[in-house]
């Protein structure tokens, strides 16, 4: 077996079941260089935004910077397509968005929460791709109980099915220990808008 192909060994770790295939980790989908480099030309080429929301009676940052590219996009980085090929190799499905976060240190985080509904195609997943530093995610059955924690390592994909948006959350908590930068791509397929 050659060194490539070692990378795409299917060792995928199911988090939650549910009958539209779950939460699915697959970590080690990309060689660790590979990895970098997107993370490299992505923190260059995207334009990245910071954004301020109404939280907690008051207007905050939100704790990481975001942007968001159309698949159908003609001037979208070349990883993206290939972060898109990957993702399709382990979720197929029609996907028409990729959201880009960029969690510059262990203070960048986001808050538990579910995807919109509203915004998403019944029945399609979501795929994340992670580069860059690893970082925990939570992931928490809205029914109670303890959360799930799930080291995203650079390279790898979580998978995370329309269902599961109804019955779990999921975030990235702020970080204690040190923590360089991190890129994660959310791939969805959006429902088109008039």
């Amino acid at each position: 077996m050659n060194q490539q192909s070692l990378w795409f060994i299917d060792d995928a770790i199911t988090l939650v079941h549910d009958a539209e295939g779950g939460i699915v980790y697959h970590p080690a989908r990309l060689p660790p260089a590979t990895a970098d480099q997107w993370l490299a030309t992505l923190r260059a080429l995207v334009s990245w935004r910071s954004l301020r929301r109404p939280m907690y009676e008051r207007v905050v940052d939100v704790p990481r910077l975001v942007a968001s590219v159309a698949l159908r996009d003609p001037g979208r980085p070349a990883c993206i397509d290939a972060a898109l090929a990957l993702v399709q190799a382990v979720a197929p499905a029609p996907y028409t968005h990729v959201g880009l976060n960029l969690y510059r240190d262990g203070r960048d985080s986001v808050a538990p929460h579910g995807d919109r509904q509203a915004e998403l195609v019944p029945g399609w997943p979501i795929a994340i791709v992670s580069l860059g530093a690893p970082r925990d995610m939570l992931v928490r059955a809205h029914a109670g109980g303890s959360a799930r924690c799930v080291p995203l390592e650079p390279g790898s994909v979580l998978v995370m099915s329309h269902a599961s948006q109804r019955t779990h959350e999921h975030g990235i908590p702020k970080s204690a220990r040190a923590a360089g930068p991190r890129i994660s791509l959310a791939f969805r397929a959006r429902r088109s808008t008039p």
